[in-house]
């Protein structure tokens, strides 16, 4: 019964996608040359079987990217398709340079236009990232005997609640999964109640991190930045950047040199932003503008996609955003693998594990005191994270990508 309300109102969405799409793209969240993919129209027609990966947006993008650069090199693999759903995503996907990998748009979750996608791609293992349960796709692959693994697989207490709801129909659809390499101990829990048979805990992903970092411009921004002290605020979220000039304020009475970097999670909210710091009276420069930095800069704002490594290796202390909003956190690691100290608000529950693990280790410290948020900021603003605790980062990374893929290869041979 449930598949079948289900059907009914995946295809209602599908009756209405056209005003969905057509509102998307003049708000500038679709792409107007390939929309179309959505509907499973493609401009080639494909040839050949593939290995599959499907990842929502950006952070699950950049989970998996170390996988299909792995997976690329196995030579039984003759072309892997990878879809996310959003435009973000497909603009960072061009930024790698892959030879059998090539980007498309998930379909919506119809019975009729998933089967197409599966006919048109062939694939011969489906594998879905963190939390991507999509009813109809599970099921149309599993009655045509692909694998699917649920890679990173991370399910949280208000989404397990909200399945359990729907007890028959979610043990259908979990039980489908052939795989599910779960990213903490809780998600385990969750799957195996929801029905999944076959879970082998091989760690979070995003404890990876390549030590091959693009540096081509770390030595012409050093310049750029060389007159300040930088704070580096990530991933921030409405408020979270008013938060963020408010301590700047406080930090710069005593820090005449200090200069914050804003990468906001959602870059388009610039001008939003902007227009709020100006009120608070403080000068900012847009990395799109190009403009030169100025004595009195205060803030700098990161206004373009992907480029957030880049800064995270000109300061030594980064605010974490999502945090003192209610967002449940965004991922600390990668400011943290390139020396720096991490502060954030406690509203982490999206990372809990990986919170503790820097906590522990002396790498993070959660508040949402204001004068404790600032005295670590000053103290940690010239003290720079020592090399064994990255060396430990990228270690763990590299065990856990190892054995993710162990898991996978034993379905592609």
């Amino acid at each position: 019964l449930m598949y079948f309300i289900y059907s009914v109102i995946s295809n209602l969405v599908f009756l209405f996608s056209p005003i969905l799409i057509l509102f998307r793209l003049i708000k500038g969240k679709e792409d107007p040359n390939r929309f179309q993919e959505k509907f499973c129209f493609y401009s080639k027609k494909n040839n050949f079987k593939s290995v599959w990966f499907h990842a929502a947006s950006v952070g699950e993008l950049m989970s998996i990217i170390p996988v299909i650069e792995k997976i690329e090199k196995n030579k039984n693999i003759k072309q892997i398709i990878l879809t996310t759903s959003t435009k973000s995503s497909a603009k960072i996907f061009k930024n790698y340079k892959f030879k059998k990998t090539f980007h498309k748009y998930y379909p919506l979750d119809t019975n009729y236009l998933t089967n197409k996608f599966i006919s048109i791609w062939k694939p011969q293992l489906a594998v879905f990232v963190d939390s991507e349960i999509w009813p109809n796709m599970f099921k149309n692959l599993y009655e045509k005997g692909v694998p699917l693994i649920l890679i990173n697989a991370r399910l949280t207490k208000k989404s397990f609640e909200r399945w359990k709801i729907f007890g028959k129909f979610a043990n259908d659809i979990f039980s489908k999964i052939s795989l599910a390499l779960p990213s903490n101990l809780e998600t385990k829990k969750f799957l195996k109640k929801l029905g999944t048979k076959n879970i082998h805990i091989a760690g979070n992903l995003k404890f990876y991190g390549n030590k091959k970092i693009n540096t081509s411009n770390k030595f012409s921004l050093k310049k750029k930045f060389k007159n300040f002290k930088i704070l580096c605020a990530a991933s921030t979220h409405g408020e979270e950047e008013i938060l963020i000039a408010g301590l700047h304020k406080n930090i710069k009475k005593n820090f005449k040199k200090l200069l914050t970097i804003i990468v906001p999670r959602h870059i388009n909210r610039s001008e939003e932003i902007v227009n709020n710091l100006k009120k608070i009276d403080l000068k900012i420069i847009k990395h799109s503008s190009g403009n030169k930095l100025k004595k009195n800069t205060d803030i700098y704002l990161v206004d373009t996609y992907g480029e957030a490594t880049k800064f995270y290796q000109l300061s030594k202390i980064t605010f974490v955003g999502g945090s003192i909003v209610k967002h449940g956190g965004q991922n600390p690691l990668e400011p943290a693998r390139l020396g720096n100290y991490i502060i954030n608000g406690p509203n982490i529950d999206n990372f809990k594990e990986i919170y503790a693990f820097l906590s522990k280790n002396k790498i993070s410290v959660t508040t949402s005191n204001i004068k404790k948020m600032q005295k670590e900021i000053e103290n940690k603003l010239y003290k720079k994270l020592s090399i064994s605790k990255t060396e430990k980062i990228f270690n763990i990374g590299e065990k856990i990508l190892n054995k993710n893929i162990h898991y996978l290869i034993k379905y592609i041979t």
